[in-house]
């Protein structure tokens, strides 16, 4: 048993009144920059783990 559109149409509305549209754009703003920072934060994890690992294989093949 889901949420359906009428029930999630309600709930929004409720936050709306609770809250208010600036403060509902302002958290919508943090969260879009806070997924940004997280991706970021994994491409840079990523990159350093591959140049570890690039590291790692040279010194293989150099000994």
């Amino acid at each position: 048993m889901g949420l359906g559109p009428w029930e999630l149409g309600i709930i929004l509305v409720i936050v709306i009144i609770i809250f208010g549209v600036g403060r509902i754009s302002k958290l919508g703003g943090e969260l879009g920059k806070s997924v940004s920072s997280f991706r970021q934060g994994l491409k840079d994890g990523m990159e350093e783990t591959g140049d570890e690992i690039s590291d790692l294989k040279k010194g293989e093949t150099d000994a």
